[in-house]
C-alpha cells in the first residue's frame, strides 16, 4: 500500500497544480493576442490596395462633382487639348522674342534663351536664407528675390562696395559710406548685370560651390557662362527668377 501524503504535501502538489494551470492560460491568452495582431496585420496587408483605390477614387470623385457610384468619368481629351493650345498660345505671347534668362533659385541652375531656342543650361548659386542680425538694430535676409526683372546695367571689371553686412558678418565694425575699406576689386567676376536693388549677376572665386545656395542674394556664374550673358542680354533684356 502506497503511504497516505501528509496534509502539508497534499497543498504543496495543490499550489504547483494551480500555478501550472495559471501559467498555461498566459500562455494561451499570449499566444492568442499574437495570433489576434498578426491576422489584423494580415489583413490590412491584404486590403491597402483596396482602401488606396477608393481613397484615390473618392478624392476623383470629389475633384469633378461626380456624385455617381461608379468609376469616376473621365474629362473629354479634345477639351483638355484645346485647353493646353490656349494656354500654350498665351505664354508664346508673352514669351520674349530676343535673348531672356530664366534662373530656378531652388535647383541654382539658369536657362538663356533666344526666343524658343535654348542657348544654354547650366549651374548657377542663388541666396542662402541665413539670417543675420545686428543686434535689435540691423538684419538682413540673404535670398534672391523672385519674380519678373530686367537688366538694368552692365559693367565690366565691377568693383564691389561691401554693404554694412559684410563687415558685420565678419566681426568687423562698420566703416563710413566713403572708407576706403568698402571697396573689393576681382570678387566679382570680369562682367556684372544689375537687376536693381543691390542685386547682381556676376561671377565668383568660388566655381566648385556653383550650384549650391551659398550667395548673399546675387546670382554667380562661372566664367564662360558669365561672359555669354553677358554678351548676349542688353540692357532691358528680360530676367525671370523664381
Amino acid at each position: 500500500m502506497a503511504p497516505s501524503s501528509s496534509p502539508s504535501g497534499e497543498d504543496a502538489h495543490r499550489a504547483s497544480v494551480r500555478t501550472l494551470v495559471v501559467d498555461r492560460l498566459r500562455n494561451a491568452g499570449t499566444w492568442v493576442r499574437s495570433y489576434r495582431t498578426a491576422f489584423l496585420l494580415l489583413a490590412l496587408v491584404l486590403l491597402a490596395p483596396v482602401i488606396v483605390r477608393f481613397a484615390v477614387w473618392s478624392a476623383l470623385n470629389m475633384n469633378t462633382g461626380s456624385a455617381s457610384a461608379g468609376t469616376p468619368s473621365e474629362e473629354d481629351p479634345s477639351a483638355i487639348r484645346k485647353e493646353l493650345a490656349s494656354l500654350d498660345k498665351k505664354l508664346d505671347a508673352k514669351r520674349p522674342r530676343s535673348y531672356f534668362l530664366i534662373i530656378n533659385s531652388s535647383a541654382n541652375e539658369f536657362e538663356l534663351y533666344k526666343g524658343k531656342e535654348l542657348i544654354r543650361k547650366d549651374m548657377c548659386s542663388t541666396g542662402n536664407y541665413v539670417l543675420l542680425k545686428n543686434g535689435e538694430a540691423q538684419q538682413w535676409l540673404f535670398k534672391t528675390p523672385k519674380g519678373e526683372f530686367r537688366i538694368l546695367g552692365k559693367t565690366t571689371a565691377p568693383v564691389w562696395r561691401k554693404p554694412d553686412w559684410a563687415f558685420v558678418e565678419e566681426g568687423l565694425p562698420v566703416p563710413s559710406a566713403t572708407h576706403s575699406s568698402r571697396y573689393e576689386y576681382g570678387v566679382l567676376g570680369d562682367y556684372a548685370l544689375s537687376l536693381g536693388d543691390g542685386y547682381l549677376i556676376h561671377g565668383t572665386l568660388y566655381q566648385r560651390f556653383l550650384g549650391l545656395p551659398v550667395t548673399h542674394g546675387c546670382v554667380r556664374l562661372n566664367d564662360a557662362n558669365l561672359e555669354l550673358v553677358y554678351k548676349s542680354l542688353p540692357v532691358g533684356s528680360k530676367v525671370y527668377i523664381y
